[in-house]
């Protein structure tokens, strides 16, 4: 916030992409830095907290925004900037009225954005407590999955390959092979719903890697079906001797590991279901535009 308040102390007005490039420019951030994504991965960190500071302040009366995109300095921000102040963060800003009475309308506690650390933007936090809440229901999901029976774990993989699109309906697309002479085919699936081409499943339920050999054996399975495409999921790891064997033939071989597997089973409703959902809304400016 103190670097974005002393690049408006030269009492011009700024629009955000001069703001932009000259509070990037001050705190000499890399290429990098300034392409960091947040955990969404729809918005960069640095826009993100910009935003953010340009809110607070303006919130604090420090700015304003005579027109959309616009910011400039008040006399209150000219004030605070003459004090010559080594830091301003949200306890910092807390001595005003203006920032008090909008902090308790937010119904937003202080502690979201750490006075003595002001890392994080609130919505930073809210995505890194999704992001945690992910990681938890992922190595939740793994070990539900991992203590499945065999054959319930191929039939998982077929309902997630036709949640994914592909085929049609178990019916029309999909079947599981399986039992003790699959072949080394524990499933079969239209690649499209027309059934223009098929895929071939392997699925392994493991604790331990899947090494090269039986990606081999995999490998071998399709060229005696004459298939060219083929997907090995397991709900362990792959051995990189294994990963490096599979981009080396010339079959397609796609391997889905536990980790992966989770993730597709979330981001499909695959064994999981919703329980809460939140929206994060801005201000629709064009909305207030007046003719």
């Amino acid at each position: 916030m103190l670097p974005l308040l002393t690049l408006l102390g030269d009492e011009e007005e700024h629009y955000n992409a001069d703001i932009y490039t000259n509070l990037s420019n001050a705190l000499r951030l890399t290429d990098e830095e300034k392409e960091q994504l947040l955990p969404s991965g729809r918005q960069t960190v640095f826009t993100n907290r910009a935003a953010w500071a340009k809110s607070y302040l303006k919130q604090a009366g420090l700015v304003t925004s005579p027109r959309r995109g616009c910011y400039t300095i008040t006399e209150r921000g000219k004030d605070i900037l003459a004090q010559n102040v080594s830091r301003i963060d949200i306890a910092y800003l807390m001595q005003f009225e203006d920032f008090r009475r909008f902090r308790e309308k937010s119904d937003a506690p202080n502690e979201i954005l750490p006075p003595t650390e002001g890392e994080k933007t609130p919505q930073e936090y809210m995505e890194l407590g999704y992001q945690k809440l992910l990681q938890e229901l992922t190595a939740d999901l793994l070990m539900q999955v991992k203590s499945c029976q065999p054959q319930f774990f191929e039939h998982l993989v077929m309902d997630l390959l036709l949640a994914m699109g592909y085929g049609g309906s178990r019916k029309e697309a999909g079947e599981v092979v399986g039992g003790t002479s699959d072949g080394g085919i524990d499933g079969i699936i239209n690649e499209d719903k027309l059934g223009l081409d098929v895929i071939y499943i392997q699925a392994k339920r493991w604790e331990g890697p899947v090494g090269r050999p039986e990606i081999q054996k995999f490998a071998g399975a399709l060229l005696g079906k004459k298939a060219s495409k083929g997907i090995f999921i397991t709900t362990s790891l792959f051995t990189t001797e294994a990963q490096d064997y599979a981009r080396s033939i010339g079959s397609k071989i796609v391997l889905v590991d536990g980790s992966r597997l989770a993730k597709l089973m979330m981001e499909h409703n695959v064994g999981v279901t919703t329980t809460q959902a939140y929206e994060v809304k801005r201000i629709d400016i064009d909305y207030f535009l007046e003719d």
